[in-house]
């Protein structure tokens, strides 16, 4: 068969100008699939988990020149030890959720995608309320901002759910067991939000309290699977 043979007498080479072209799978209208909005996720992430540690790691020349102990690096300076330790909990646990949401994720829509961006914002200036708790202890303006910087990074997973919960085609498969998964992580997620602006309101008025009333975010994906088991 000669090149000619190829090409039909539209001089197109069998393809029909009238048909538009379908899409690769697993990409959205942007081109982006939902595998390269979880690498890029979580490479953003873990940057910002990672500078948790500098501020502590400053703490050793600052040590040295102050002529002080070895020991004295951790005794001196445990609030900011306990906020470090205390983001990097937080931040490896909203982004086990991330994982969770996006683990069965073929496409991705410019609005979840626009979501996504609104979620690692939160993710990266953590960092930042983590320092101020450590550097100001128990403020109230730093506690705010704190659970504020949480509550918007929640919101947006929440909507994320929610965009995947309303729009077919998004989850792989887009079967009954899907949508049923998705759901599920909606309810969980919309409990989180009413319980962590409840942890706020707590942790302003009760300021002993203040970070340990994250403990009550604990609650509802317990509850939830129980009584998945219980009426199983």
């Amino acid at each position: 068969m000669g090149a000619s043979d190829a090409v039909d007498q539209t001089g197109t080479g069998g393809y029909d100008p009238a048909q538009p072209p379908v899409p690769a799978p697993g990409r959205s209208e942007g081109g982006a699939s939902g595998e390269r909005l979880v690498l890029f996720t979580d490479a953003v992430t873990a940057i910002s988990i990672t500078l948790l540690i500098l501020p502590l790691i400053d703490l050793v020349p600052e040590a040295v020149s102050a002529h002080q102990q070895a020991s004295e690096v951790f005794t001196g300076h445990l609030d900011q030890i306990w906020s470090f330790l205390l983001s990097f909990a937080v931040i490896a646990n909203i982004w086990r959720e991330h994982h969770r949401t996006f683990s069965s994720v073929a496409r991705v829509t410019r609005s979840l995608m626009v979501w996504n961006m609104g979620w690692l914002l939160s993710v990266v200036v953590l960092p930042l309320p983590t320092e101020m708790i450590g550097a100001f202890g128990r403020n109230r303006f730093a506690a705010a901002f704190y659970y504020t910087v949480l509550l918007a990074s929640m919101v947006c997973r929440l909507t994320m759910l929610r965009i995947l919960k309303t729009t077919p085609g998004l989850v792989e498969g887009d079967g009954e067991e899907g949508r049923r998964r998705i759901k599920d992580l909606y309810t969980v997620s919309y409990l989180n939000v009413l319980l962590l602006v409840l942890a706020l309101v707590l942790a302003l008025a009760v300021p002993v309290l203040q970070y340990y009333s994250l403990l009550l975010l604990v609650l509802p994906r317990r509850a939830f699977l129980r009584g998945r088991r219980g009426a199983r």
